[in-house]
């Protein structure tokens, strides 16, 4: 954080500020509006419409939000393409989201398709398909060696799919890791008398 403790990036995620002062009933000028969305892109890179959303909470009219955030905007502090890509870039690097995961989580965001859709174009089928294959793996490690292969397809399929990868990655995925790992020799070593 560049000023202020960590209770103050909490206050400032959670839009409450520790004087009455900050809030701003009257509709509060653009220089309040711009150091609220300063605190706010201090915590996290956001959006346009969250940076927005929490300036009409705050109590900025819509007037003064608009002005505040073309100024940033201007100065490239908001910027919803770069959003986009950032944020697609890291939830499929350290999360292990999917194509169709991250485009919901931008459009709730609301990010515009025209800048959420080269975003998602940098993630290709390739890279898509090995972090799947990635995150089976680790899945493996943990489910129990005496599970019927079925239901281990249909847990980690199922576990793909909550992470936003198309029905056919997640199968491919399975199938192949699960043929690299054995799955089936060893659950037939384990089944046959010694």
């Amino acid at each position: 954080m560049a000023a202020g403790s960590a209770g103050d990036a909490r206050e400032a995620e959670a839009g409450t500020g520790r004087s009455t002062s900050e809030r701003t009933p009257e509709g509060g000028t653009v220089e309040q509006a711009k150091e609220a969305c300063l605190r706010l892109l201090a915590v996290r890179a956001r959006s346009r419409a969250e940076l927005a959303q929490r300036l009409v909470a705050k109590g900025f009219t819509a007037e003064v939000t608009d002005r505040a955030l073309d100024r940033l905007a201007d100065v490239g502090l908001v910027d919803d393409a770069a959003f986009a890509e950032q944020w697609v870039h890291s939830r499929h690097t350290f999360s292990g989201k999917g194509k169709h995961a991250l485009a919901q989580e931008l459009r709730r965001k609301g990010v515009a398709p025209a800048d959420a859709a080269p975003a998602l174009e940098t993630i290709s089928s390739d890279d898509e398909q090995s972090r799947a294959i990635e995150l089976v793996r680790r899945k493996l490690r943990t489910l129990p060696r005496d599970l019927d292969r079925d239901k281990a397809i249909r847990r980690l399929v199922g576990m793909l799919a909550r992470r936003g990868y198309s029905q056919s990655t997640a199968f491919t995925a399975v199938k192949a890791e699960l043929a690299q790992a054995d799955w089936s020799a060893e659950l037939d070593e384990a089944d046959s008398p010694d």
